[in-house]
């Protein structure tokens, strides 16, 4: 399917004046007005430094990207605060010149600007001053009406604390002061404004080009996210007796997503998976958020368990990534269930986490929950640290993390369809691991030797340093020394604070620190007597395979 887009570069008058054919709209998922007075005057201030030099070039204000709705409105999609700031900018110029329009200047730019502002009868060209030309429909800016209030009115609330009151004061300060130190200047800053400030307005042929062609332009901050857009559809879906619930719903949403280190974005992109293994869809190419969730007319959205399905995950990373109690949630007080997601959340990618996710939006409610919940979370990691040890690559998992996620719909004991490992091969690579899955195989070691979570700031120590003296071990060559510095013997997961302390040491230098830790493997460690040498790290290579395979197959690696 082929897009177009028109670019005409427009001066400020003319780009405004627009809006009397096609009125401008901030639509629902656009983020508030939040252009602060430093931006005003960076604005001002640039418009005089052009009028002063009597530059004869024109002076660049950047693009608006929109394209035009249903309702044959221009929708903008970039350059909400810009346009949003002009019309604030043109309207206190208007005011100003409305003191005095006994002058010919003030009355001819008067003039100029009110199609820029305001609907005009087309016969009389009456001005009609509660016709603006452009509306805000942001869900979350309740200053939406003093906005167009100003506009129409002319006047801003001082004790008024929005974005849209503060800046509209500044311009019509700086106006002030302008036209009574520059008055002969004055005019001409206004015309410049109006026609040589150029603006370059990028009009789309649909919502998704407009929002592609913002994506790849936009480099000021934070672009709009998906999540923006179907908070719109779902909002705009609604009756209005459920519109203010779903805006405290949804602020509710992305304030808690915030606290357990998620997005709302992000919640979308797992319920993706949720809903796509409902559909049995085991596909392993993965869609887009915007366009899987805009297929049927957004009708996925639509659904009445979505936000009650999104608020449900916030839990889950509550436990995953906060490592809290939920109160209502008996499996978070679940010690083994609150270790398997510890140990999973150092997986080397995310495909971890859709499985986890669609088991539990599936069967929480169920009363065997706990029990399966935690027999799906071993299996599950032992298989994914299994294959990631022996082939470490995403597509290694990928068929069969998709196969599975729509075999859990079908049932809490679901088949698990990847290849079986060969435990000899499993054994040798366990020695020398991809630095990815480190993290991983040290938390399943130190789990077998303690009960409580691990802290949450601990790095991989080194237990022989990765510095060391040639004279340290005179008949070992340093390829020998180097490459057993790197064995999963040689690794222990160590408390930040106390490993700055270790830093690079001596075993000897290093047991007093090991003694402090809490990582009960590594208090362990500290009561060795001997030495630490290269005999030490092929035995506990040795021991570390031996225990990290008979956790797997206690969790039921290579079982179905």
């Amino acid at each position: 399917m082929t897009t177009t887009i028109e670019v005409n570069k427009k001066n400020v008058k003319q780009l405004l004046e627009s809006g009397t054919k096609k009125k401008f709209v901030i639509p629902e998922y656009q983020r508030p007005y939040s252009w602060t007075e430093d931006q005003i005057e960076t604005l001002f201030s640039d418009l005089v430094e052009y009028t002063e030099n009597d530059n004869e070039s024109t002076y660049f204000l950047g693009t608006i990207v929109s394209y035009e709705n249903e309702k044959k409105e221009q929708e903008i999609i970039d350059g909400q605060q810009r346009i949003t700031s002009l019309f604030l900018f043109l309207r206190a110029i208007y005011s100003k010149l409305e003191g005095d329009l006994t002058s010919p200047e003030s009355k001819h730019l008067a003039g100029q600007i009110e199609p820029a502002l305001w609907i005009q009868d087309d016969l009389t060209g009456a001005v009609k001053k509660d016709e603006i030309l452009i509306s805000s429909r942001v869900m979350s800016d309740e200053a939406n009406e003093e906005f167009a209030d100003i506009l129409i009115t002319g006047k801003a609330d001082k004790n008024s604390k929005s974005n849209y009151a503060q800046n509209y004061l500044t311009f019509q300060k700086l106006l002030d002061n302008y036209s009574q130190s520059k008055p002969m200047r004055f005019y001409q800053f206004i015309n410049n404004l109006l026609k040589k400030a150029i603006l370059l307005p990028i009009d789309a042929d649909t919502q998704n080009t407009a929002l592609t062609i913002f994506s790849t332009l936009n480099d000021r901050g934070l672009a709009l996210s998906d999540a923006d857009i179907f908070k719109a559809k779902i909002y705009n879906h609604l009756p209005e007796s459920d519109k203010n619930y779903f805006i405290e719903k949804w602020q509710h949403l992305e304030e808690e997503a915030m606290d357990v280190s998620e997005s709302i974005q992000k919640l979308f992109y797992y319920y993706m998976f949720y809903l796509r293994a409902i559909e049995n869809d085991r596909k392993s190419t993965t869609p887009g958020i915007r366009k899987y969730y805009s297929k049927n007319n957004f009708k996925q959205l639509y659904q009445p368990a979505v936000m009650n399905d999104l608020d449900q995950l916030i839990s889950l990373w509550a436990a995953v990534n906060n490592h809290v109690e939920i109160s209502d949630k008996e499996w978070s007080k679940n010690n083994d269930i609150r270790i398997l997601l510890d140990v999973l959340s150092s997986y080397p990618n995310e495909f971890w986490k859709y499985p986890v996710v669609i088991f539990y939006l599936k069967y929480q409610n169920e009363t065997y929950f706990e029990n399966k919940f935690l027999a799906f979370l071993k299996k599950l990691a032992a298989t994914l640290s299994a294959k990631y040890i022996i082939t470490p690559t995403i597509n290694a998992v990928k068929v069969g993390i998709l196969n599975l996620n729509a075999n859990i719909i079908d049932s809490p004991d679901p088949q698990f369809n990847f290849s079986a490992i060969n435990l000899e091969d499993l054994r040798e690579y366990v020695k020398t691991p991809h630095k990815n899955i480190v993290r991983m195989i040290l938390k399943m070691i130190a789990y077998q030797h303690q009960d409580n979570l691990l802290p949450d700031k601990w790095e991989i120590e080194h237990i022989m340093p990765q510095k060391w003296q040639t004279n340290y071990f005179p008949n070992d060559t340093d390829v020998n020394i180097q490459s057993l510095v790197e064995h999963i013997g040689n690794k222990i997961p160590f408390e930040k604070k106390l490993n700055i302390v270790a830093s690079n040491g001596y075993f000897k230098k290093k047991q007093d620190s090991y003694n402090q830790s809490n990582i009960q493997i590594v208090k362990k460690l500290s009561q060795t007597k001997n030495s630490w040498g290269l005999d030490n790290i092929h035995e506990r290579d040795v021991r570390v395979t031996d225990e990290l395979v008979d956790i797997l197959n206690n969790w039921g690696l290579n079982s179905n």
